[in-house]
């Protein structure tokens, strides 16, 4: 089947692929809570004749086609915890929670991959496996737990392939890169203990507030001489809470803050830094402090073949003038756990409405990307999958 058959297929099948969507955004569910999304998504491989299978409680697997090379595709299904201001006809019944990730359309596309896999399931020279995930956006990710749960090694794919709609490029068009696509992301903590004391009398207490205060700055110094300059990295406290008048000293000032990387090695490395270096600092002053690091999602790497492989694939859909390199960003993204394990392609698909040089961003309550990109990414997905079983 020539690949841009896959793309005629996908826009012949344009309105069951937005259906899908806007019922999908319409009941939006937040992470590890996408029972009635998994039930959905369940009826509808149903009615398309396809098996579905629970996995990792709230997500789905299935299968098209036959033979023992096999090839994953893999979408996100879970909501974000946002009170959407779109104005859309379609917009979430379900107070805030909102699809402004664009999950409901990930899962969408990968319903309408299936729809037009299996429609030309004899085309197919192996297996494709469908992936509809749970708890993208909630540590631990929910790719971790279908992986726990033993999917890999129960279906033995050679590679697996994803996509995340794209904001700042226009519709039709797809972005990708070789090798490091998205950032490792940890979450801090640390809680400074003092002694709260009248604001006149600091002698008597020990200030946690001055304590963070400096804290910030230092670990705004570290940063900045112990890394690579070449080598991109973060390290923000986007939080802190203390105190309650003017003229009081408190007992205890809260940090929250975020650590991203490329470096797998220099993140962990950085761990020990910032509790030990946290510890010192407060101890200037007097001040008690500990810290609690969340290991998250590693760096997500494209492989370089999967990549190729994806990029020849893309550039057969909409000519290669449409698909440019990402550059990589500090995001993060469970799927990094699958790239660990086996060959991984993750590309980005353009849904900025052509009227538009700027649109709200992901995460955004205002987030809506054009539907008009929909059969092209679920075009991308059957083409990458049967493309690469039939190499």
């Amino acid at each position: 089947m020539d690949l841009t058959c896959w793309l005629d297929a996908a826009r012949d099948r344009s309105d069951f692929i937005r259906t899908h969507r806007r019922r999908l955004h319409q009941h939006p569910e937040l992470s590890f809570c996408e029972h009635n999304t998994r039930d959905y998504i369940a009826a509808v491989l149903r009615d398309l004749d396809i098996e579905p299978h629970i996995v990792a409680t709230t997500g789905i697997v299935a299968t098209v086609g036959q033979g023992e090379r096999c090839v994953a595709l893999r979408a996100d299904i879970d909501a974000l915890p946002i009170t959407e201001q779109t104005g859309l006809s379609f917009s979430s019944r379900c107070d805030g929670i909102m699809h402004a990730c664009g999950h409901d359309c990930h899962t969408a596309m990968l319903l309408g991959a299936a729809a037009i896999l299996k429609a030309h399931e004899e085309m197919l020279s192996g297996r494709v496996l469908l992936i509809f995930q749970p708890g993208e956006e909630k540590a631990p990710g929910g790719a971790t737990l279908v992986i726990a749960d033993g999917v890999l090694e129960r279906y033995k794919p050679e590679a697996i392939f994803g996509q995340h709609v794209y904001p700042d490029a226009p519709t039709g068009t797809i972005e990708l890169v070789a090798g490091p696509i998205m950032a490792s992301a940890d979450e801090l903590y640390w809680t400074l203990r003092g002694k709260g004391t009248h604001a006149a009398q600091p002698h008597k207490g020990a200030n946690p507030i001055g304590a963070a205060a400096e804290l910030i700055i230092h670990l705004e110094s570290l940063l900045l001489h112990k890394r690579n300059p070449l080598h991109p990295a973060l390290l923000a406290v986007t939080s802190i809470e203390g105190g309650t008048a003017t003229n009081i000293v408190p007992d205890c000032v809260r940090m929250k803050g975020t650590l991203r990387s490329f470096d797998d090695e220099w993140r962990r490395g950085m761990w020990n830094r910032i509790a030990a270096h946290s510890k010192v600092i407060a101890g200037l002053h007097d001040v008690e402090c500990s810290v609690e690091i969340v290991e998250g999602y590693p760096p997500l790497v494209n492989d370089v073949n999967a990549a190729a492989h994806a990029r020849s694939v893309a550039e057969s859909l909409v000519g290669a003038a449409s698909v440019s390199t990402f550059e990589p960003k500090l995001w993060a993204e469970d799927f990094a756990f699958y790239a660990q394990r086996l060959p991984a392609g993750f590309w980005m698909l353009g849904c900025r409405p052509p009227h538009l040089t700027v649109m709200p961003g992901l995460h955004s309550p205002q987030f809506a990307p054009d539907e008009e990109m929909l059969p092209l990414g679920a075009a991308m997905l059957a083409a990458t999958a049967s493309a690469w079983i039939a190499r």
